[in-house]
């Protein structure tokens, strides 16, 4: 192991902490102000956002529309997470141009940069893998981006539960289905519905909208580029250990 990837390695460590401690008070009241969010967004806004997600996890397991390019072979950690890292600051900016421009229009256009949103993080979770020498090809690792994505925007408690998958991959995997098809799609889209974060539900309100909105997906999308980087650090630094 190199100097860099010891230096990978403790950022590593820190953040395998964060997605194994125990949920607190904050991350109660949390989630207590989010139910109550979600219980007074408007019905339409509701349907929106869930037939988003729905359309987004089905997406992700039954087609590769999102793969730009071929995984990257035959490059060290280093050289990967500088390419990483300027996928992230790209995608960081592209979202704060969405947030910007439609949460100025109050809540028919916040509903609007809902599946803008969401369709950049996905995409963006595509290039990363390609990064990090992942073929998406395979269903499956087209699952762990599922998983990432999830692990980023979900209440401790489950991030506990997730962060146990991905941390035994290879063997979670094993006992996955072959073939796609047989996947249960429809219970795993599910879980993704309770966890809509509290700054995109004030990107609907009017007047403060269009900062809260710029602010809220540069900070999503940066928080998903950190989640994404230890995601597959936690597989490669892995096969390296073994």
């Amino acid at each position: 192991m190199d100097s860099y990837e010891s230096k990978v390695l403790k950022e590593l460590l820190a953040w395998q902490k964060k997605m194994t401690k125990n949920a607190g008070f904050t991350n109660n009241f949390t989630k207590g102000i989010q139910k109550k969010l979600n219980s007074i967004v408007p019905e339409k806004a509701n349907i929106i956002i869930t037939g988003s997600i729905k359309n987004m996890v089905k997406g992700v397991i039954f087609t590769c529309k999102y793969i730009s390019k071929n995984p990257l072979h035959s490059l060290n950690l280093k050289n990967r997470e500088s390419i990483a890292r300027e996928k992230i600051e790209s995608y960081r900016k592209a979202a704060m141009l969405s947030g910007a421009g439609t949460g100025a229009g109050g809540i028919l256009l916040s509903l609007a940069d809902f599946p803008i949103l969401l369709s950049l993080k996905i995409k963006f979770l595509f290039d990363i893998a390609g990064i990090y020498g992942f073929d998406l090809k395979n269903y499956k690792e087209r699952l762990y981006i599922l998983y990432i994505f999830q692990i980023a925007f979900s209440s401790q408690k489950r991030r506990n539960e997730i962060y146990n998958i991905m941390s035994h991959w290879n063997d979670h995997s094993k006992s996955l289905p072959m073939n796609k098809d047989d996947f249960d799609w429809r219970t795993f889209q599910q879980e993704y519905r309770d966890y809509i974060d509290i700054a995109k539900m004030l990107q609907m309100v009017p007047g403060i909208g269009a900062v809260v909105g710029a602010y809220a997906n540069y900070k999503l999308m940066d928080k998903l580029g950190n989640t994404s980087m230890n995601a597959y650090r936690l597989r490669i630094l892995d096969n390296i250990k073994n």
